[in-house]
Order: structure tokens, then sequence, then C-alpha cells
């Protein structure tokens, strides 16, 4: 669903041009600016009811979006309106956190066109998620408390067939202009859809709400609830996939494109420049990208050399990744068990917390599997931030699908990015911020937020992770292979690389088991750029670190700059470098 949220991108092309003109007195510029936000805010929950119900936002719980392209059409020609009020506002007179609100909201409104300009919405897929899948979580994103939060419930199924003809609509147009999905990543894809279309509501995920209610529900309304709610469905959800696994497995899938890079697709090589900015918050070439990524990859390649070396492996490299990927030591052998060993290090890690950071959230999370219909195609792990203002806490997902390609090594870096202190840290501390604006507040900046996570993985040094040589290895492994996605995601969008080429790569240099570098290489073929996110961030972050370790010398505390960088929202990292810097200077001198 983040292509139907506003996304947020700071590029220097994006600031105010020098010399612009007002038409908003300047000490008015601040309240006209903010009566904009509130406006635009609005119109984006109206648009986005899905989006709203995330958020807290439940007005709208009884709809789903509508993606006609006319309503396309009528957003883009309202955010081009929002953006022309923007520039009428003179910048220069701002408060300094102003100013940053209104350079972010102009990239983002700019990045909002411009996936509008390339039609981004012809491919509302990737390989391990999309606008079914997110649909499918539905029961935990509603807050369902009440007899009107069930009705509304019941009309979100109701709609949902009419939500996939018009999704369907647009991925028609994507087949007639060559802009799909490649077929080479869509084997097994089907599965995805046909777990939703079943021969009893009973079956369906979506029926979970009607098995027990909660007490705000009188006891009188239950047979009818549930009886609509099941009717619901069936002639609403599992019709609407039934639809959508007629459309895939005749049209989308044998009429995908049989090409791989993000460059061969129509207008392709401008397109993914956008996207590197979009998801790096930075301008920057694939070729310089590509670069950055050799070098991460080099100096890792000499910390995993030196493990190798610690445990006395007679051996070379790839001989001790085999022998890491086999090894039956270092599998769970139920999925029970790999569920709690990843419960344990998040516990431990809970632990450590406020020796590390001085602010941290209420809100809790909770440790759970991937689910059933979603677990051959994805990733080992992933974190699903809790509803706005809802009943469950966050979620810390772990893939318990093929144990065998679930290495325990790898699973203390994974906990630490997921769940604390990297992505539930950083999200519930969020929620929990005041005197933001809105958008700012839920603005989707992946270099922000994934490069977070990877510099909390490394975070575990310090807090007494990794003690174990080969958990080490696995911390490696993961800051490998995000360091391998500069180089395979430029290589295979940009540079001419095969999927084959890339998957060789992914292979020869981390000890992800076989079934992970084929999930992933996919994904990066059917998600250009965002794979670039995590790496580019975590080394703005360390940099900035460094930069406040060398100037504030003893002075310099740990648990203050992570306030620095937690405590704003997620920023763009030019936006997040200037703010480490304004700290640093503001430091008092001993």
């Amino acid at each position: 669903m983040k292509r139907q949220a506003i996304r947020c991108l700071v590029l220097a092309a994006a600031y105010l041009p020098a010399g612009a003109t007002s038409s908003a007195p300047a000490e008015g510029a601040a309240a006209e600016l903010h009566r904009l936000f509130q406006e635009a805010w609005a119109f984006q929950l109206q648009e986005s009811p899905l989006f709203a119900t995330a958020v807290g936002e439940h007005r709208y719980d009884d709809r789903l979006p509508s993606m006609t392209p006319a309503d396309l059409e009528r957003r883009a020609a309202a955010w081009r309106r929002f953006l022309e009020r923007l520039r009428g506002i003179e910048r220069s007179g701002l408060e300094p956190d102003d100013r940053i609100s209104y350079d972010m909201f102009q990239a983002e409104v700019e990045d909002t066109l411009a996936e509008h300009r390339f039609q981004a919405w012809r491919m509302p897929l990737t390989v391990d998620s999309g606008f079914h899948t997110s649909f499918a979580r539905l029961p935990a994103q509603m807050t369902l408390t009440t007899v009107q939060d069930y009705e509304n419930y019941a009309a979100r199924l109701r709609a949902f067939p009419e939500y996939v003809s018009q999704q369907t609509a647009l991925m028609r147009r994507g087949l007639a202009a060559g802009f799909t999905l490649p077929r080479v990543v869509l084997d097994g894809y089907e599965g995805t859809i046909a777990a939703h279309v079943v021969a009893r509501p009973e079956d369906s995920v979506f029926d979970a709400p009607f098995r027990s209610f909660p007490p705000g529900v009188p006891a009188a309304e239950h047979e009818r609830l549930r009886t609509e709610g099941r009717a619901a469905v069936m002639d609403g959800a599992v019709a609407g996939y039934r639809a959508f696994l007629d459309f895939m497995t005749r049209e989308y899938i044998p009429g995908a494109r049989t090409t791989t890079a993000a460059a061969d697709l129509p207008d392709g090589k401008a397109y993914y420049r956008h996207l590197i900015g979009h998801f790096t918050t930075l301008e920057l070439s694939p070729e310089e990208v590509h670069r950055i990524g050799l070098g991460e990859v080099r100096r890792i390649r000499d910390e995993m050399q030196a493990v190798i070396r610690e445990v006395g492996f007679q051996g070379d490299f790839a001989a001790f990744l085999e022998f890491l990927r086999t090894d039956p030591r270092f599998y769970a052998k139920t999925p029970e068990e790999l569920l709690k060993q990843a419960s344990f290090i998040a516990k431990r890690m809970d632990g450590r917390l406020p020796s590390l950071f001085k602010t941290l959230p209420r809100l809790p999370y909770g440790v759970e599997p991937v689910p059933d219909h979603m677990a051959p195609k994805y990733t080992a792990g992933r974190y699903v931030p809790a509803p706005v203002g809802g009943t469950r806490a966050g979620t810390y997902w772990v893939n318990t699908y093929a144990l065998e390609s679930r290495p325990l090594y790898a699973l203390e870096a994974l906990s630490l990015h997921e769940a604390v202190p990297g992505h539930h840290l950083q999200n519930a501390l969020r929620a929990e911020l005041t005197g933001l604006p809105e958008f700012r507040r839920y603005a989707s900046v992946d270099a922000y937020g994934e490069g977070w996570g990877l510099y909390s993985e490394r975070l575990g040094l310090e807090a007494g992770f990794y003690r174990d040589p080969y958990s080490n290895f696995g911390r490696l492994t993961y800051e490998m292979w995000r360091a391998c996605r500069l180089v395979v995601d430029t290589g295979l969008h940009a540079l001419g690389w095969s999927r084959q080429q890339a998957l060789d790569y992914l292979a020869s240099n981390t000890a992800l088991s076989l079934h992970e570098v084929r999930t992933e290489i996919d994904r990066y073929i059917s998600w250009p750029g965002q794979a670039l996110a995590y790496k580019m961030g975590e080394l703005k972050i360390r940099e900035l670190r460094s930069l406040a370790e060398r100037e504030l010398g003893t002075r310099f505390d740990l648990r203050a700059f992570h306030d620095v960088v937690l405590l704003s929202g997620p920023l763009p990292l030019p936006v997040l470098e200037e703010k480490v810097k304004a700290w640093i200077a503001s430091v008092p001198r001993g």
C-alpha cells in the first residue's frame, strides 16, 4: 500500500529556488504552511482510507480506495495545487523546523507526482507483497470493538471485488505497455492468491473476527454480524481473490515481460534513477552506488575471513559457507524452537535498552510466525507496526517456512533489526511524537528506517550480543547481504546483470541459505531500488555517529545521540545530517 500513501524524498532540486515570490505575508507564513499541511493531510486520509485506518483515523473504515484512472488523475491534480500553494509561502522567514517540514512536504509531493508520471500504479505488486497481501492483513489492522466496527469491516470485504477489478484494469495497462513484473519471479506467485480462495468462510483468514466478539458488541448482535460477515467473506473477499487468481493465471503471468531490468521498462532508465533517489534520499547514479557496494563487500569480506580463522575452519570461504548451510546444528528442528529462540533474543535486548537509549516507547511487541499464505515467497522476518489507537501491539514476524533455510546463527542480527533496537523501537517512538505535522510522523523514508534497522544490528556488539563467533559471522553475513544489495540491485537494473549473475554473487559472498538467496534476488528484481535503502542509510548514521564522537570526545553521549536520530520522526539523510551537526554544535563545552 505504500504507493497509495505520500512518499518522502529530499533532493537538492526540491528546494525552493532563490528569489521565489510569495503570496503569503512573512508573519503569516508559518500559519499558512501548517494550514496547508492540515488540508493536504485530510485529503490524503480521505483518498487513502486503508492508510487512514493504519494511522488511527476511522472515519473511512467502511471503504477502500478508488483506483480508477479518473480518480488517479484527480488526485494528481490536487497535489499539483497543493504544491503551487506551498511555493507561494515565503520559506526564508520560517523557523528551522518549519523549513524542514516545508522541504520535506515539497519533496514528498514532487515524488508523488513523479510516480504518477511514470504510472507506477500499473505495477501494484512485488514478489512478496501487493495490494492483495496487504488486504489479507485487514482483520489485524482494523480496530474491531463495536457493532459499527464490524459493519465497517464487512463493508470493506464486500468492496473488495470492485477494488480488484480496478487494480487489474491498471495492470492490464501495464501489460499493454510492457510495464509488468518479470515473468521469472512469478513462478508460484499464484499461491499468495489461491490461499484465499476457499470453499467455506470458516476456512478464510477473514473469518477470524466472527469466531468471537469483544465485550463492546452486544450478544444480541452476534448472530446477525456473523451471518452478514460470513456472507461478505464469501461474496466479497473470496470472490475478489478468485477473480484476481483468474486474471493472474490467465493473463498477467503468461503476458509478463521476459526481461528483468528496470532499465528495460518504458522510460526505465529515468524511472530507476528516480527510484534510487526515492529510496536513498540522495542524488547518486547507479554507477556510484555500485562502487560504494563493491568497497563495502571488500571490507566486510576481510572481517568474515577473520572469523573463519578464529573458529579454526580448515577450508576456503566457499567451503565454510557450505558447512554453515548444511550442518544441522545451525538449524531449528521445529517452528516453535525458532520462535522461542527469536523471542529470547529480543527479550535479552529489551533488558539492555536503557543502557543505549534515554527515551523508550510504551508500546510492547510480540513475536509471531509469518502467515502461511505469505511464507513461501517471503523474507526471513519483518516488523509489522501496530495500528495506531488499536488494541494490538507491534509484531516481529519470523518466517518458519522451510526451516532448513532459517539459520540460527543469523537470528540475533534478524531480531535486533526487526524488533529492538530496530524497527519496533523506532516505529513505537515515532507513534508517540508530538508537535510534528502528521505527514512527518507517518512519512515513509526507507533510507532512514532501514538504515536504522541495519545500524541496530551492529549496535548489538555494544550490548553484549554475537559472543559466539558463528553468530558474529551471521551478523557479518547480514551486513554483507546489504552491501551486496548495492551491487546486485544496480547490476540487475542498470548495468546489464542477469538473474543468475546476481544469484551467484549473493550466494558466493554470504552465508544466506540458497532458498533465501533466490527469494531475495527475486525481491530486488520485482522492487527496484528499495534494497539500496539499508546500506546507504546505515552508512550515513554510522558516519554521523563517528563525526559526533570525533567532535565531542569525552562529551559524546551515545544515548543523547540516539535521541537526536529518533525523536524528530523519519528524516531524509541530508536533513538528518543537518540535525546531528546542529546537536553537536549545541553540546556545552567542558
